[in-house]
């Protein structure tokens, strides 16, 4: 079980690893192993999720997840299969986190005497430099 926060644990069985051929720095490596890691998480499969409702989770967990709910990290940031893989499991931990956070729901307030008074008192004080514009001097 890897514990993401103190009440969500996925199992590591529900993430599904793949490693591809990067591109990227590695040089002559590049050509020749698999060091880029895909990393697949079924979001709307998973057990451990299932308590949190839909709408909390983080829009950046939506835009990288397939129709099926499969949520896909790609990771080739590094030039070892293991580094990349730890940067892999790090960012789908970071987006759970996230996802876990419920939004404080905001308060509405309204505005202080004095800062309506401010507002109208600088409209004023704009009104009248245009108004000063406006007037033509007389030269008589």
């Amino acid at each position: 079980m890897i514990r993401v926060t103190g009440h969500i644990a996925i199992d590591e069985r529900e993430i599904e690893e793949s490693f591809v051929r990067a591109s990227g720095p590695g040089g002559q490596n590049v050509n020749k192993l698999s060091t880029a890691v895909q990393l697949r998480f079924d979001v709307r499969g998973s057990p451990s999720l299932v308590s949190r409702p839909p709408a909390s989770r983080s829009n950046r967990a939506r835009t990288s997840s397939d129709s099926d709910g499969v949520l896909v990290i790609v990771a080739q940031r590094h030039r070892t299969q293991g580094r990349n893989r730890a940067d892999a499991r790090e960012r789908l931990l970071d987006l759970i986190r996230q996802a876990a956070v419920r939004p404080v729901k905001r308060r509405p307030t309204r505005p202080t005497k004095a800062s309506r008074e401010r507002r109208i008192e600088g409209k004023k004080h704009r009104a009248g430099i245009k108004a000063q514009r406006r007037s033509r001097p007389n030269f008589d």
